[in-house]
């Protein structure tokens, strides 16, 4: 497309370095002061394992793989989120659109990467924070009654898109990068939710879906849907 694409190239995505930094030095305490202030060691030993399970499932989420589309983006919608497609339905959507579009919704699990990518390359109309409950992500009530961001997307062919970031029953932030004006690409980071969440993608009626219920997805590289 005759453009240098900004790559966020992070291996540990920088929503969990103060997390990581501050549970390491916490576990780090408890077994030291274990390993020390015990004879008997086989609590110390039981103590350190599960330390290490527990580090080692925070260290999985909050890794971030490096992923470069490497296709035309022309028309293209990719999948913002590790995860699985939970929801392929017509709705009305009520707080940007105010009609009828096609929705494609995408749950992570507390396995999956957590860093949420652009579904499209064009212009960023319209960001919003709503508070709102912590029901389980999968739920369809979630995607309006949950706290969400919402990020609108005009394509390079004036065509907008919405991809909507959801909050879970475990998940209590929304980290939204994008801000009204800015250029975004496929490529580019869109934001982090921590913990088990959802991100749905409103898209218009005559866009040809490609995904089907229950498919798994990895962000930036599964394409769901191509707009007409």
């Amino acid at each position: 497309m005759g453009r240098l694409k900004k790559l966020k190239k992070i291996r540990i995505h920088r929503e969990g370095t103060h997390t990581l930094i501050g549970s390491l030095i916490i576990l780090l305490s408890i077994n030291i002061a274990l390993y020390y202030g015990i004879e008997c060691k086989i609590p110390f030993y039981l103590i350190l394992a599960a330390s290490i399970i527990v580090y080692s499932l925070m260290t999985n989420f909050f890794r971030c793989p490096i992923r470069l589309f490497g296709k035309d983006t022309e028309k293209i919608v990719i999948a913002p989120a590790d995860g699985k497609v939970v929801a392929i339905e017509e709705v009305y959507e009520n707080e940007y659109f105010h009609d009828q579009r096609i929705m494609i919704s995408i749950f992570m699990s507390i396995i999956n990467v957590h860093a949420n990518w652009y579904p499209v390359d064009g212009t960023i109309k319209k960001v919003s924070h709503q508070n709102g409950k912590f029901l389980k992500a999968w739920l369809p009530k979630a995607s309006t009654e949950n706290e969400r961001s919402m990020v609108v997307i005009e394509t390079p062919e004036g065509v907008e898109v919405m991809a909507r970031q959801i909050a879970g029953a475990m998940a209590r932030r929304i980290v939204t990068y994008a801000e009204v004006g800015e250029e975004c690409y496929i490529d580019e980071h869109m934001g982090f939710i921590k913990f088990g969440s959802r991100v749905d993608v409103y898209l218009p009626l005559d866009t040809e879906v490609n995904v089907t219920l229950g498919q798994i997805t990895t962000g930036n590289e599964t394409v769901i849907a191509k707009l007409k």
